[in-house]
């Protein structure tokens, strides 16, 4: 038996969950309204500083991830509680 083509209309199919796996799940950026630079150059809300946050929109894959470790690393983000 022959494997049919697959039909083109149809939606796409979900990735496999170990694919899925490999990208991790965070928000489009790590800002959490809390923003803040007064005393230095390190927002107080997300843990970047003042470039980071300026630049964030032109940064690629590779240049957030790089932020998101090293804030992460440093307990941030944070949110007022």
């Amino acid at each position: 038996m022959s494997a049919r083509p697959a039909d083109p209309s149809a939606p796409p199919q979900a990735a496999a969950p170990e694919q899925a796996a490999a990208v991790p799940a965070r928000a489009d950026t790590p800002c959490v309204a809390v923003c803040s630079t007064t005393f230095d150059e390190i927002c107080r809300g997300c843990g970047r500083t003042v470039a980071e946050v300026a630049h964030w929109v032109s940064m690629n894959a590779e240049q957030k991830e790089a932020v998101w470790q090293r804030i992460l690393a440093q307990g941030y983000p944070r949110r007022n509680t």
